[in-house]
């Protein structure tokens, strides 16, 4: 299954742990070759690299600061120097920084997570087009969120507006690159247990979640891999573009 990902180059911001790292973990079953992107969390991209590796892939890991946009654009030139080419963009990284009222982010607050969760998907899909129009195409996945469609659960209101624009942009996109063979889509997750939210998500507000969703419980990264591969491949999604697949246990049907 997802034969014609072997060999494909595919760089995923936020790598090392969560649904970044189970996305890097999947393609590397599938034989790709994983630019491993993170920031802080260097022990865990190296161990991402190496099961990426022992699956029968090929990692290499790239540190930057996805809140740097010059990091983001010598992130994308550091990929194309190791691995020649990028065939597959999947921008991750994103953050939630806290549960707190709107009216209580302060400017600091919304310059993160605007910076993290919009900026920097808006950087590298800057700097990967130039790279897909002169190879003839490519695929670019953005992670945006269930929280994109409903508002997102408490203090989050300003995480779910972000996750809303990586939507948009990404239909928007989607229309525009189709000229140049290049696949736009998203993923959504649902409520997925990650590190976002053991940091920031009290058992109680789980618990509650939990009760919404018509399978009775919550996902695992692993179970939003196989949606990357599906997007990712031409062979298994080659008539798919400006679609966002919800993978979130039915809780939310649009």
């Amino acid at each position: 299954m997802f034969d014609d990902l072997k060999g494909k180059v595919v760089l995923i911001t936020g790598a090392s742990t969560g649904i970044g790292a189970a996305a890097a973990r999947a393609f590397g079953r599938a034989g790709a070759r994983v630019a491993v992107h993170y920031h802080a969390s260097e022990a865990q991209a190296r161990q991402v690299a190496a099961d990426v590796g022992a699956a029968g892939g090929e990692a290499a890991l790239f540190r930057a600061n996805a809140t740097k946009r010059d990091e983001l654009v010598r992130l994308v030139d550091e990929v194309l120097r190791h691995f020649g080419r990028i065939d597959v963009l999947v921008n991750n990284a994103g953050n939630v920084f806290g549960r707190k009222p709107f009216v209580d982010c302060d400017e600091t607050f919304v310059d993160e997570i605007l910076q993290l969760n919009v900026r920097s998907v808006v950087t590298l899909c800057r700097a990967i087009v130039p790279v897909f129009r002169r190879q003839g195409g490519g695929n670019i996945i953005n992670v945006t969120s269930i929280a994109a469609r409903n508002g997102g659960g408490p203090g989050v209101a300003l995480y779910a507006a972000t996750k809303g624009f990586v939507s948009t942009l990404t239909r928007g996109l989607a229309k525009e690159l189709v000229g140049d063979k290049v696949r736009v889509n998203g993923v959504a997750p649902g409520v997925i247990l990650t590190p976002l939210h053991d940091r920031h998500t009290p058992q109680a507000t789980l618990d509650a979640l939990r009760a919404t969703i018509p399978m009775g419980r919550l996902g695992t990264p692993e179970e939003c891999a196989g949606a990357f591969l599906y997007l990712a491949s031409d062979a298994a999604s080659g008539y798919v573009t400006g679609q966002i697949l919800e993978v979130n246990g039915g809780q939310l049907m649009p």
